[in-house]
């Protein structure tokens, strides 16, 4: 059965750069370009909507103060305005009855406030002008002697103004433009931490365990302490699995080990004429316990991310597959000629294992590996068995980790985890495929798995 040579496939290959770390190795890859256009898309919001959150407050600020002026001023301007209304009044009545005091108070108004002004009796006759003649008054002030009228002055002072409502509105619309700039600024050094924190974690995430979030020497508070336990928690995760490495590493040597022992004395004793019995079946479990292991390390191997594809003949590995488990070669039926892929030929030599050991287990035995094409990017490998076929909804459960058949009465299988195919779909999806089982319509089951020909996705061969 070449248990020797598994001795040696299965060691792990842990040492290199990580692209993945825990239970979620896989899904990091995926979504490693998905991330990377979220972050970017939440760091810009973020600073748009300080920005915009700025802008924002400073208007409302100007109307509260607009309002509170108004609210405040607006009786006060209306009683100036009276009291210069009566003063004015007051003046002219005065020098009603006085032409030349009239004409001088006249001039004198004009030339010194700039408006031009004409003096009219109760018929409307004026009597005195004083600049332009004013054809639409802007403002009629009464010439009162106590109570009695005696005419009315006409100012008009805004045709001799610009009435450009920018003029009014230009330094307000500086005013709110220098603080919105200066606002921009400020909703960019806010928003500058977190972008560094949200591209510390994404390199995280992404298996890049010496990521550190490196803020500016001048940032304090929250987002130094935010950075400071974020870079300790990046290095509690990188020490914990470097350990985990080291601690692998020497379980499957040790493990390995007496393993080895203990198919040597079984050889010994079955030539020194032990029980042939007893020994068939300690070797048996043996093998078993040795299959288990390899498993486990081909599982680890994944989690760590440590693929390291190359060129392969998908024919030339099946057909290892096949020797491996003590199969003829003949089972193997290609139907296509492009078997050339990129892959890590340790895991997939494991799938391909692990399928017929399953369909050997599970299926009373191997009808046919088959391999053909699967799209244009993809090959598939499908093992089909000469057992009573899957139950309904067994199609997708026989991935699941740890899912035994259980057909009514039968007893599960002894020895078996069901970690053989959950561990095919792992190395599957690994390898840019999917895993999939049906029924075939002569009987029996059809399980298999696909993989993208130009090796995993994100990994250079």
């Amino acid at each position: 059965m070449g248990w020797g040579h598994w001795h040696h496939d299965e060691e792990p290959c842990l040492p290199g750069t990580q692209r993945g770390f825990g239970r979620h190795a896989r899904h990091h890859r995926r979504r490693v370009f998905h991330l990377g256009r979220l972050g970017s898309f939440v760091q810009a919001r973020l600073r748009r909507r300080l920005f915009v959150m700025f802008g924002l407050t400073i208007l409302v600020t100007v109307l509260v103060v607009s309002w509170v002026m108004n609210l405040t001023g607006g009786n006060s301007w209306k009683q100036e305005t009276e009291r210069i209304r009566s003063f004015v009044g007051h003046r002219f009545a005065e020098v009603w009855d006085a032409p030349a005091a009239r004409e001088s108070l006249m001039r004198s108004i004009s030339t010194d406030l700039d408006v031009d002004i004409e003096l009219t009796d109760l018929s409307g006759a004026v009597v005195a002008r004083g600049g332009a003649p004013c054809a639409k008054p802007d403002a009629s002030i009464p010439v009162m002697r106590q109570d009695t009228q005696l005419g009315t002055l006409q100012a008009c002072y805004l045709q001799t103004r610009s009435r450009g409502p920018w003029r009014a509105v230009l330094p307000l619309g500086i005013a709110v433009l220098v603080l919105w700039t200066a606002a921009g600024g400020i909703s960019f050094r806010l928003a500058r931490p977190v972008d560094t924190l949200v591209k510390a974690t994404q390199e995280l995430g992404e298996g890049r365990l010496g990521a550190r979030a490196s803020l500016d020497r001048h940032t304090t508070g929250e987002f130094a302490v935010l950075a400071e336990s974020f870079n300790d928690m990046a290095a509690r995760i990188e020490k914990q699995m470097a350990d985990q490495r080291e601690l692998l590493a020497a379980v499957s040597h040790e493990l390995r080990t007496p393993l080895a022992r203990l198919r040597v004395l079984t050889e010994l004793l079955r030539d020194g004429g032990g029980n042939p019995r007893t020994l068939d079946q300690v070797d048996r479990e043996v093998v078993e316990l040795d299959a288990l292991v390899g498993e486990l390390l081909a599982s680890s191997r994944l989690d760590f991310g440590q693929l390291t594809p190359k060129a392969l003949e998908a024919g030339v590995l099946a057909a290892q597959a096949l020797e491996r488990v003590g199969l003829s070669a003949t089972l193997l039926q290609p139907e296509t000629d492009d078997v050339a892929l990129m892959a890590d030929a340790t895991l997939l030599g494991r799938a391909l294992v692990n399928l017929l050991d399953n369909a050997r287990k599970h299926g009373v035995g191997v009808e046919a590996l088959r391999l053909r094409e699967h799209g244009k990017d993809h090959l598939a490998f499908s093992v089909e068995d000469r057992g009573p076929g899957l139950l309904p909804g067994e199609e997708t459960r026989i991935f699941q980790p740890f899912y035994r058949k259980d057909r009514g009465g039968e007893a599960r299988e002894a020895g078996s985890l069901g970690l053989g195919l959950a561990l095919v779909q792992r190395i599957a999806r690994a390898h840019g495929g999917e895993t999939f089982a049906e029924n075939r319509p002569g009987g029996g089951a059809r399980v298999g798995f696909t993989v993208r020909k130009a090796g995993p996705p994100g990994v250079q061969g």
